[in-house]
């Protein structure tokens, strides 16, 4: 199945392998646009025959960067270099994919940094700015702004960041929301704008990244995520993209295929397809996730920054012939 092919809404992945997005704070310039790093390093794995690549979280304001050398698309000056970056990944056979970010309480850029509630992630980080209601709609509009410039550059896929503590993750959990006004009364509100307004510039897959655990005891549980992913799916959400952690500082006790076990539950409890995530560094364990009915596409990270030929690798253990770029037909 891993090598099998998979379609959203009008666009087909040649298999079941997709890059995660990992930020790669690789902007030297700092100004957010894409550099010869990030050609090569796209490209490159599309030349190893993933079937989908996502780009690294892609912040939708300035001040919404993680680091000062995240990739931007908050103005159209970001467009020329990111349809340069689709087009080199998509002439390689790949599908390619965007996440739209915003670091909220975790950014660490100069300035001032908003959240939905005054508290900074620990002791070492800044107190941010608790959100107004024009800051609120300014954001979901530089989200939709974001979609709209992502559509114009070419990518096939937008993946909305609601995970790993930053902005909308914060508006989620109740560890970091604490608001009285709707956003804190309905904790969902906030994405459920956000979604809406991407929808209205994009008609294509549409992923959400959530953080499926707080580990923490006052935090969300798989099972707050699981009434999340059935109003995401209502309003149009194609698959969630199941990761855990970091809204709050947490001890987490990683091992092989940890977060698994999070995209079953969400894909069984709310009928949606999702994607599988965390330490899956083999083919067979990416097909025993298929093959159970456990997720419906593989997310790899780590493994695909030590080998970017990795479907190779996959494809090798499980016995399938995996067609080689012309190039490289002789040492395949």
């Amino acid at each position: 199945m891993l090598f099998s092919p998979y379609t959203i809404r009008d666009v087909t992945f040649k298999n079941r392998i997709v890059m995660s997005p990992m930020c790669m704070y690789a902007c030297d310039r700092e100004d957010g646009t894409v550099h010869n790093w990030h050609l090569i390093h796209y490209a490159s794995r599309a030349v190893g025959q993933v079937g989908l690549i996502i780009v690294e979280a892609t912040a939708v304001t300035p001040q919404g960067r993680i680091s000062a050398r995240d990739l931007g698309i908050w103005n159209d000056d970001h467009i020329d270099g990111l349809r340069t970056l689709t087009s080199l990944v998509r002439e390689q056979g790949a599908k390619i994919g965007i996440q739209l970010a915003h670091a909220g309480r975790k950014a660490m850029v100069a300035g001032e940094i908003i959240a939905p509630s005054p508290l900074p992630f620990d002791e070492t980080m800044r107190t941010p700015k608790e959100m107004t209601k024009a800051d609120i709609e300014e954001t979901i509009h530089a989200f939709q702004q974001g979609a709209r410039r992502a559509k114009e550059a070419g990518f096939d896929v937008i993946e909305i960041h609601a995970a790993h503590g930053y902005l909308i993750n914060e508006f989620l959990s109740p560890l970091t929301n604490k608001r009285t006004d709707e956003y804190g009364e309905n904790r969902y509100r906030f994405l459920s704008e956000v979604i809406e307004a991407v929808k209205e510039v994009w008609s294509g897959p549409l992923f959400v990244r959530i953080s499926a655990s707080d580990y923490h005891p006052d935090g969300l549980t798989v099972n707050d995520y699981v009434e999340y992913a059935k109003r995401m799916k209502a309003q149009g959400v194609d698959l969630i993209d199941v990761s855990s952690g970091a809204v709050v500082p947490a001890k987490i006790d990683v091992y092989p295929g940890y977060q698994v076990p999070f995209a079953e539950t969400i894909r069984r409890e709310a009928n949606v397809a999702t994607g599988a995530v965390g330490l899956i560094t083999s083919g067979r364990q990416a097909e025993e996730i298929l093959r159970n009915g456990r997720a419906d596409l593989i997310f790899i990270g780590r493994e695909l920054l030590r080998n970017p030929y990795w479907p190779k690798t996959a494809a090798n253990e499980l016995g399938i012939q995996l067609e080689a770029p012309k190039p490289y037909v002789r040492g395949w």
